[in-house]
């Protein structure tokens, strides 16, 4: 006590002094070693990843889909093939980052097109994940859209929105998926397809207008899971099974019983409540029972989340026109308000989490560097710019970008036109002979460039009729 009021009685400049030579530097050390290993790292994926070559596919579906969500749910579930596990020493001294793959909606003057951005490694993985669920489909290998537009702003031509949407809960909290947009009609069941909403919006705009929706995902491990399942508990009141060591926890515990002991006998009071009632146990581990209808069947839904495979995961949203043409109520209004009907009130929604726009202090600043950023962000297809990324599994990824059905009318989508297919097995093969022309064999033979002599001294062109 003494000490304390020794060390609190000098000026604040002297006691500043004397807690750092106690230990405060510390404080600056960690600082140090965190920014200086944040930037090896950085330094060492920089390196590992300067060799990559991304490529983006456009994917062109039959007019007559009859496919649910379902098919590209299974999709997903492929593409989690792509996770990769580094030890410390692939991670830190080798800078191994894990691949992720972007999955785009775009439509530039009301042409609507489905894409695909993948790192060239795993193009073989994506086609045989989509092949696999639409064998008609079309993928070709297409030109980056974003280099159509200006990457700098404030711009003499265009002008930007840009946005990253979010959840506004927990990821362990599940949005609305496309299970529950099936309705029933006489015997029978039909999905009321959520991407209708979306495309409708997109096939709006107008010459000199475009609008993309940037889902980027990338691969990861059962981690999210673990925390999830400790929100779970929480929720349902259950009671901790001690989680940490044992041990420690007994040493920090001890002196503070003894304490408590001592106040019982010097006061001769009862055994303190804290104490008892710790020792205490009442028979139930959770207080499941005692939840409300609404309240179980949040509990049930994140369950089932977790019973499926999840991927970390970035939402963002571009809409950029002339400046002449530039109106955000037609593109970001109807993509906001597309995404609301993935919305569960008493559970997870998903909504805008970081945009352009500023207020109060140099707005015009600020809200240029963010389109600076946002753009950078969307060409390059960053994840850690702008918002923080969540967690979704695979129904709720297959919810929000799914091709739509052949009942959703989309006019400028992209469609195959013509049916392909293998032809017949056995089919006959006709062989032409090629074509020459008689020389007399007493002449002399002058080899022309693209002709061909054979051995009785015929010559003639190269060609097969």
């Amino acid at each position: 006590m003494d000490i304390a009021q020794t060390i609190f009685s000098q000026p604040a400049a002297k006691i500043i002094l004397d807690l750092f030579a106690i230990g405060g530097y510390l404080i600056f050390v960690w600082l140090f070693l965190y920014v200086a290993i944040g930037f090896y790292r950085d330094y060492r994926e920089n390196k590992y990843t300067a060799d990559w070559k991304w490529i983006v596919l456009a994917i062109d579906i039959p007019p007559l889909n009859v496919q649910t969500p379902k098919a590209i749910e299974q999709m997903f579930s492929h593409l989690a093939g792509a996770f990769e596990s580094p030890n410390i020493a692939d991670a830190f001294r080798g800078g191994y980052k894990q691949r992720w793959f972007s999955f785009e909606i775009i439509s530039i003057e009301g042409y609507t097109q489905f894409l695909v951005r993948t790192e060239e490694t795993y193009r073989d993985l994506v086609e045989a994940s989509i092949y696999a669920q639409y064998p008609e489909a079309e993928i070709t290998e297409v030109e980056d859209y974003v280099n159509t537009v200006p990457s700098t702003y404030p711009n003499d031509t265009h002008d930007i929105w840009a946005g990253d949407f979010g959840l506004a809960e927990d990821d362990a909290y599940p949005i609305r998926n496309y299970r529950e947009f099936e309705h029933s009609i006489s015997k029978d069941t039909v999905l009321k397809d959520p991407m209708g909403a979306v495309l409708e919006n997109f096939s709006r705009m107008g010459p000199g207008e475009q609008l993309w929706l940037q889902i980027l995902i990338e691969p990861i491990d059962n981690g999210w899971k673990e925390k999830a399942i400790k929100k779970i508990k929480e929720l349902i009141g259950e009671k901790s099974s001690g989680g940490g060591n044992k041990y420690v926890d007994a040493m920090l515990g001890a002196p503070i019983k003894l304490l408590e002991g001592v106040g019982d006998q010097v006061f001769g009071r009862e055994e303190s409540e804290s104490s008892s009632s710790s020792d205490r146990d009442d028979g139930e581990q959770n207080k499941l029972r005692y939840l409300t209808p609404g309240q179980t069947k949040v509990i049930e839904a994140m369950e089932e989340k977790i019973s499926l495979i999840g991927f970390k995961t970035k939402m963002r949203g571009v809409y950029v026109a002339r400046k002449e043409v530039f109106r955000p109520s037609r593109g970001v209004s109807g993509l906001i308000g597309s995404m609301t009907q993935f919305n569960v009130p008493t559970s997870n929604s998903i909504v805008p989490k970081y945009g352009v726009g500023t207020s109060y202090f140099f707005k015009d600043m600020r809200s240029n560097a963010k389109k600076n950023l946002m753009m950078s962000a969307y060409k390059k297809r960053k994840i850690k710019p702008g918002a923080t990324p969540f967690v979704l599994n695979v129904v709720e990824l297959a919810t929000v970008w799914h091709f739509p059905m052949s009942h959703v009318k989309t006019p400028m989508l992209q469609k195959v036109e013509t049916k392909q297919s293998e032809p017949p097995i056995g089919l006959p093969i006709e062989r032409l002979a090629p074509q020459v022309w008689d020389v007399p064999v007493e002449k002399e033979i002058v080899k022309e460039p693209g002709t061909h002599t054979d051995a009785y001294g015929y010559t003639g062109d190269m060609k097969f009729g």
